[in-house]
């Protein structure tokens, strides 16, 4: 009875603290129509402060009548931040519990039976005038700094990052020793082929045809890299007559009859794309290709320098604040093996968000289903392989930003480990957590354009020699553990659930793999700590922009997130070291006993785009967290890790399953990548529900086929 009394009382406690948020959210919105607030907009910061003063001190007169102490509600509704996430009631004395326990020592990860602490987001979508005022409130010199303070402290980034007592000393890069471990059949190349020598070795390592559904034609068929250098070497098309088709696809992509703007790209220049495939096409002529790549478009992030295009991250501004004179190391790679670059690729701006919505150069909208968000940041480089617009596109991985979108759209998302490849020329948004990464339409497609940008300029004892997988021997591979942390694992939408659940069974079935379950401790501590490691270090490397920058000339969403991420401490960054050093150990202990960690790549599929959200941005913050929820340990520990399409959902998006892997490893992931994709996997699961999400993919069609 007592039990039942205490958790009556809880309940009237969050329904009163919503409806309390939702009137003040009402109140906002109704109040900013008023002739006094609109007659001038001098008026804007007073009524804000007063509105926020107010409801603060609602909240502490409730509590004191109350005896309790509770969250402020603004921090239950729109207030909240996209990353920043607050567990329920009941799991926060779980919290403190593991908190308290899991400092003592170190646990051993696999076989745990530490808990899993499931985030419970409770707010509402706060998209146009709505975040306007977050900005406001966020932006004023005392009510803003208060607001703030209480968000960390109710979402635990005080408890369970700045305030925490972590024995470990900080780690402040995710640097990994080399090890020899072997993995299963691969090729050893050479430290001195270049770039081309080394697509030349990639291209030996691919089956004699494309062991999947994808060669049979039908509805997802795209044109591969292989598919592209064999009709040009047969002279059954050019480079030129692609980069035609191409940039027509684009310019009907970009809002033509009947169709919505996808907003592919924010720069593309036709002069420079048709002198690339003149040059490209000439070389074919003449019978001296550079490479499989030659001829084929490449898509660039706008986070990575290239030539002759501003690197403008999304935003308006960075272009002319910061001057491109160089091609990035990733993309003189790419250009050295004939690859037709094909312009800057669209993105979240400053890479802070997960829809790629972008108010300044149009929204990325999903090839599937053109109403649907094609995730972010590396939005529109997800999105026109998507499309079969370019069978390979760059783009950067600083918190899922390659895997996220490659699973909402599809495509095949590639991360290597941290080193692997080289940030030179790369935006310096996120130092120690970002890296390039890869989108292709095929296993076969990322492994060549992984071989053409690898970094072997470093020396030996930095980094292993650099291993390709034998794909045309993936079926042999044996005794390949894969594991699974359950709690974490099912913790998606039930389609995405049961869809890679499947697919984790009929592999093991297929190939006599085995699953291995484990438990990965502290993961809400891992997520807080990556926010504020990727937070402090993008202020920090736009101190110099953002100093005597116009707000104005910033999204409104990218504000709300600068202005969280210039709150935090000192303090809360070194801590987040040294939780990075505590996961490290975790998940080499996992290591011992599994070759991978498998799990969905997204909690949710592709949702949908509205309208408010196309000049403001939006936070959503529930989408927000089950986008990332899968991506984190990549990044922060600097692990490789590949997501590979097995089915849709009920709408007929994707839903994609990663594989992470130890440090080095790539070579294994690609194997298991390939094997999940040869062996139809992919289309087994849920087959008849891809039929309906063709509707808005016109654009690929006339971009690399032949139409006879």
């Amino acid at each position: 009875m007592h039990q039942s009394r205490q958790n009556s009382n809880k309940n009237m406690r969050e329904r009163e603290r919503e409806r309390l948020s939702w009137s003040l959210l009402s109140t906002s919105s109704l109040l900013v129509q008023c002739p006094l607030i609109n007659s001038s907009r001098r008026n804007y910061p007073l009524f804000l402060s007063f509105l926020a003063v107010i409801a603060v001190y609602k909240h502490k007169s409730s509590a004191r009548s109350q005896g309790t102490s509770s969250p402020c509600p603004l921090t239950q509704s729109a207030l909240l931040p996209a990353t920043l996430i607050v567990p329920s009631h009941g799991s926060l004395q779980l919290a403190s519990q593991g908190l308290q326990a899991g400092r003592r020592g170190r646990p051993s990860a696999p076989g745990s039976d530490e808990f899993y602490i499931s985030p419970n987001v409770k707010a509402p979508r706060v998209a146009g005038l709505l975040v306007k005022i977050f900005v406001w409130i966020l932006e004023m010199p005392i009510i803003g700094t208060m607001v703030l303070y209480i968000l960390k402290k109710d979402n635990l980034i005080n408890k369970l990052v700045s305030d925490a007592d972590i024995p470990e000393p900080p780690l402040f890069t995710a640097a990994h020793s080399w090890e020899d471990i072997p993995e299963q059949n691969v090729s050893l190349t050479k430290p001195d082929l270049s770039p081309a020598e080394r697509v030349q070795e990639a291209v030996s390592c691919l089956p004699a045809r494309l062991e999947s559904t994808l060669a049979a034609g039908g509805l997802n068929k795209r044109w591969t890299i292989r598919d592209f250098h064999d009709a040009y070497r047969s002279g059954e098309t050019t480079p030129v007559e692609v980069a035609k088709r191409f940039l027509a696809a684009v310019k009907e992509c970009s809002g033509g009859p009947g169709l919505k703007n996808m907003a592919f790209f924010i720069s593309y220049d036709p002069d420079d794309i048709m002198q690339q495939a003149e040059q490209s096409t000439l070389r074919y002529k003449q019978g001296t290709p550079l490479s499989a790549m030659d001829g084929v478009l490449v898509a660039v992030k706008d986070e990575i320098d290239c030539l002759p295009y501003p690197t403008t991250g999304g935003t308006r501004w960075l272009g002319s604040a910061r001057r491109c004179v160089a091609d990035a190391a990733c993309v003189a790679q790419l250009r050295a093996c004939g690859a037709v670059l094909a312009g800057k690729a669209n993105m979240h701006e400053l890479g802070a968000g997960t829809s790629g919505i972008n108010p300044h150069h149009g929204s990325t909208r999903n090839p599937y289903n053109a109403d649907k968000i094609a995730g972010g940041s590396s939005s529109g480089s997800a999105a026109v392989v998507c499309a079969g617009l370019c069978p390979v596109a760059l783009g950067v991985d600083g918190g899922g930003s390659v895997r996220m979108p490659a699973a909402l759209c599809g495509v095949v998302g590639f991360k290597p480990t941290a080193g692997r490849l080289s940030n030179a020329g790369v935006l310096p948004l996120n130092w120690t957590v970002g890296m390039p990464g890869i989108l292709a339409g095929t296993v076969e497609d990322a492994l060549i354009a992984y071989s053409a940008i690898v970094d072997q300029s470093q020396p030996s004892y930095l980094r292993p020699e650099l291993n390709l997988p034998l794909l045309n021997s993936t079926p042999s591979i044996s005794n390949v553990r894969l594991a699974k942390s359950a709690k974490w694992f099912n913790d998606s939408a039930e389609d995405i659930r049961s869809c890679c659940d499947k697919a984790l069974q009929m592999l093991n079935a297929h190939y006599g793999w085995q699953t291995v379950e484990v438990t990965i401790p502290e993961i809400e501590e891992m997520r807080l700590a990556h926010y504020v490691t990727i937070g402090s270090e993008c202020t920090t490397s736009l101190a110099k922009y953002l100093d005597t920058l116009k707000r104005s000339e910033i999204g409104w969403d990218a504000r709300v997130a600068l202005s969280v991420y210039g709150s935090f401490s000192s303090r809360a960054y070194l801590n987040s070291q040294r939780l990075r050093n505590r996961q490290m150990y975790f998940h080499k202990e996992i290591f011992k006993t599994a070759d991978v960690i498998v799990s969905p790549m997204t909690g949710v599929t592709a949702y949908t785009l509205q309208d408010d959200a196309l000049q403001t941005g939006e936070l959503d913050y529930i989408n927000g967290a089950a986008l990332v929820r899968y991506s984190i340990a990549g990044n922060f520990l600097g692990l490789p890790a590949i997501t590979v399409m097995v089915g849709h959902d009920k709408e007929g998006l994707p839903i994609g399953l990663q594989f992470i892997g130890r440090p080095w490893s790539e070579a294994t992931l690609l194997h298991i990548a390939f094997a999940m994709q040869a062996s139809e996997i992919c289309f087994l699961i849920n087959r008849k529900r891809a039929r309906r999400a063709t509707g808005s993919r016109r654009c690929s069609t006339t971009s690399s086929r032949k139409i006879d």
